[in-house]
């Protein structure tokens, strides 16, 4: 059975730091593009970040770029975010997602094309 369990949400100020880790199992995890997506409440679900199988191709969405940074550890099963100089527009759920895909290359930024999800860790930001 496939999971994706989500860790290291919290309450941090404007400008503060975090860092987001994602477990996977039941999955070859070298062969799924790994993604972050963000709901906040009332809003749809928007793209974040992804990364490739062997992390040679990586994306981000330009409300984030600059400030974010996606890794994964596939000896480990793990894919992390790293969340810099966040800002209260920030705050949300995020969820990790895992896409079977058939290019290294390749990472999607639709939530339509990931097929397995975690249950989300909260981030918050005051300001």
């Amino acid at each position: 059975q496939v999971q994706l369990v989500e860790s290291g949400g919290g309450l941090v100020q404007a400008g503060g730091s975090l860092r987001l880790s994602c477990a996977a199992s039941g999955l070859t995890f070298t062969r799924y593009t790994m993604g972050w997506f963000r709901q906040a409440p009332g809003k749809e679900r928007e793209f974040v970040a992804a990364i490739s199988w062997s992390s040679a191709s990586t994306r981000y969405a330009d409300s984030v770029l600059g400030r974010f940074t996606i890794a994964k550890d596939n000896a480990k099963n793990t894919v992390y975010l790293q969340l810099n100089s966040l800002k209260p527009e920030d705050t949300a759920v995020y969820y990790c997602a895992a896409d079977a895909t058939r290019y290294d290359a390749y990472n999607s930024a639709s939530p339509n094309d990931y097929d397995y999800w975690g249950q989300g860790t909260q981030v918050t930001v005051s300001s």
